[in-house]
């Protein structure tokens, strides 16, 4: 059984400090749904108020349309996973997973099928006698997802519980997780700053900065179509040219920027003598482009991952604008200090608000 998540103008303030302002927001049954934010936004304060553990200073929060007001969170239908994962390491796997039931009072026998089960979900079948040290850290993970999933939560909460992992690893289980998720069918709400995370993972993702949340949307609207100057610093690399609109039309607005005037997509309907932020990924940044939106520059900098190589250019009075330039398209790589002209497109741009 899954259930829906309901925070109705929730605010959590901690003596003159408010860690989450007014929040609202919907979370579907059996959605994987994302917090993603920088340190100290409020994402976990929120996860604690849905499990319980942080008191509401006002607002409320519905579980399967149930007020959870009074409710503590043992009587909750939600569990939470750690960052630290918290796993019992005097006990074994099987008996970490079935904690939780033996604690409920719920018959050995049953809590032995459940756990083959669940053993069987995480793939570690014939692993329930190992003590938790003998695994490794992607398996203590599943470990403490089926530990969680065990006692048969509604919604499952997650703060950053792949933090620890290094980067193949953590790579590794975003789809571990995701299929898990999958099978399952339950509610997942996850705590995030990772932004590879959230856009893998999710089906929407909530962007939060200062207790607030800036924008709500799949990943792709959210790194192709932000809202706020925020959101498009924060998640994914960008390229933003600071401005004046002199002119708008058909929903796009042309930027005075210090390499020249430069077109983009205009979603906050900025009007002329409005400051702004023009931004624009590297990926659609190209050198020898015949764009509508064009500049010259001097290769200055240069970061090679493989598949693609990182070019910083300097541009008129000193603006930095970040190419990226992939190996797949067979495209040259200019030498330091090389003169080009930059292009992008103005669909590939958006005018934001500073």
């Amino acid at each position: 059984m899954t259930a829906a998540v309901e925070l109705d103008r929730v605010s959590v303030r901690f003596g003159d400090f408010t860690a989450v302002a007014d929040v609202g927001i919907d979370i579907e049954a059996g959605e994987f749904f994302s917090f993603l934010g920088p340190s100290g936004c409020g994402k976990t304060t929120i996860l604690r108020a849905i499990s319980g553990f942080v008191p509401l200073s006002t607002g409320a929060v519905r579980i399967g349309g149930r007020d959870m007001a009074g409710i503590g969170p043992n009587q909750r239908p939600t569990a939470l996973i750690f960052q630290s994962l918290a796993l019992f390491p005097m006990m074994t796997v099987a008996e970490n997973i079935g904690y939780g039931l033996r604690v409920r009072g719920v018959p050995r026998r049953t809590r032995a099928e459940r756990v083959a089960r669940l053993l069987a979900l995480i793939a570690l079948e014939g692993e329930g006698d190992k003590r938790v040290e003998a695994l490794s850290g992607g398996q203590r993970q599943r470990v403490a997802i089926a530990r969680a999933l065990a006692v048969e939560p509604q919604v499952l909460l997650l703060d950053e519980p792949l933090s620890a992992l290094d980067l193949k690893l953590r790579q590794h289980m975003r789809n571990e997780l995701r299929a898990i998720q999958r099978r399952v069918g339950l509610t997942f709400i996850y705590i995030t700053h990772d932004q590879g995370e959230a856009l893998t993972m999710s089906d929407r993702i909530a962007v939060m900065r200062a207790g607030r949340i800036e924008q709500v949307g799949d990943g792709r609207s959210i790194y192709e179509a932000p809202q706020t100057a925020f959101v498009a610093g924060f998640v994914g690399e960008s390229n933003a040219l600071r401005g004046d609109v002199v002119q708008t039309a058909d929903g796009e607005a042309l930027v005075e920027t210090p390499v020249g005037r430069l077109r983009g997509r205009n979603p906050r309907q900025l009007q002329a003598g409005d400051a702004a932020l023009l931004f624009v990924r590297p990926e659609f940044v190209q050198p020898g482009l015949s764009a509508d939106n064009e500049c010259d520059a001097e290769a200055a900098d240069f970061t090679y991952e493989g598949s693609i190589t990182h070019v910083t250019f300097r541009a008129a009075g000193g603006t930095k604008l970040l190419a990226q330039i992939g190996a797949a398209a067979r495209q040259a790589v200019p030498a330091p200090g090389a003169r080009v002209r930059l292009g992008f497109a103005a669909r590939d741009a958006v005018a934001l608000p500073p």
